[in-house]
């Protein structure tokens, strides 16, 4: 769950989410949309993927990265247990 926080706790790893939540891309695909260099994008995606938020696929040449919704659904069936508290 640590990782999964350190992830979401960048502006960069959210927004790179929200260009995965479009569609399958490409590092270079996701990198053309940041002013930061591709290593600074792969160490970005490297740590997505650490958290499971990411998932990749070897296409020919490239890497394809999407995004893994089953741990977002982890995650807000976590939050939810706190919205109705056993008393």
């Amino acid at each position: 769950m640590n990782a999964l926080f350190k992830a979401l706790n960048d502006a960069t790893r959210r927004e790179i989410l929200e260009l995965l939540k479009e569609k399958k891309l490409s590092a270079g695909e996701i990198a053309d949309h940041f002013n930061i260099s591709k290593p600074s994008i792969s160490h970005h995606l490297d740590i997505l993927k650490q958290a499971d938020l990411v998932s990749s696929e070897k296409k020919g040449q490239f890497i394809i990265y999407s995004i893994n919704t089953t741990v977002f659904d982890d995650i807000v069936g976590w939050f939810l247990q706190f919205n109705n508290p056993k008393k």
